[in-house]
């Protein structure tokens, strides 16, 4: 049931981003964690967030503009590196509240709690329309680079926050995607090789079928989704998703999964 699961989440998720340039790691993570524990489930997430991204970069990746993706990306791999040290600290730390829920003991644990808060926040940007229009301005490139990658190590949710400083650049919409695939690769290699570096339970060779099905479920979405790339409209969708998110990060706050 876990490959049929994840299969269909990757897909999904994978043909969403082409439209609104992230979201596979926002809906990839809590399938993930329906099955291995968080901080894996962010480790597995971002290897097939990296494989997706460079599959996309060899469709749309020579569209990407270099200039932001050196002055977005360089400090993003930066901010990377802090993230990702930061949620290796949190996943060896004990649980911060326990109590009983319908009989059954219930922990919460401090990764669980600042990655229930961050998917809450960034299933807020699909649907709150201040938050859907949040921009910054150009002179905050490298401001926001730091940012994105921190958020890209801690728990995956790089996108929303790239979106939001690359969207005053009046890229078109193909150079857009592809400057943001380019930037979310450096992010994701960043923050693999430090997971890789310090998380023994990652352990791909175990889990390599199961990558190897979310890898190829996210390539097929993002074919399909180069090819619909002018013809969907996504608020329905959007809606959808942010709501599935959000209550999956109250029991991902609650200790429930």
């Amino acid at each position: 049931m876990e490959f049929v699961i994840i299969a269909l989440v990757a897909a999904f998720a994978s043909l969403l981003t082409f439209f609104s340039g992230f979201g596979l790691g926002t809906i990839l993570t809590p399938a993930f964690m329906l099955f291995f524990p968080i901080e894996v489930a962010i480790a597995l997430t971002g290897i097939v967030h990296l494989l997706n991204n460079l599959f996309k970069m060899g469709l749309v990746g020579l569209k990407a503009n270099w200039g932001v993706v050196l002055r977005f990306g360089g400090p993003a791999v930066l901010g990377a590196i802090a993230g990702a040290t930061l949620l290796l600290r949190f996943s060896v730390s004990e649980p911060i509240y326990v109590y009983q829920l319908f009989g059954r003991q219930m922990e919460v644990f401090t990764i669980n709690l600042v990655v229930a808060l961050l998917m809450a926040f960034f299933a807020l940007f699909e649907i709150i329309p201040a938050l859907k229009k949040l921009e910054f301005k150009k002179d905050k490139l490298m401001m926001g680079g730091v940012i994105s990658g921190f958020f890209g190590g801690l728990s995956g949710h790089q996108g929303a926050l790239r979106s939001a400083f690359l969207i005053r650049y009046g890229l078109s919409k193909e150079v857009f995607i592809a400057t943001g695939i380019t930037i979310a690769s450096f992010i994701d290699i960043t923050r693999l090789g430090l997971y890789f570096a310090r998380m023994k339970e990652i352990n791909v060779q175990e889990n390599l079928p199961i990558l190897v099905t979310a890898v190829l479920a996210a390539f097929l979405g993002a074919y399909f989704g180069q090819k619909l790339l002018k013809k969907v409209t996504l608020d329905f969708v959007q809606w959808t998703v942010a709501i599935m998110i959000l209550v999956l990060s109250l029991l991902l706050g609650m200790g429930a999964i």
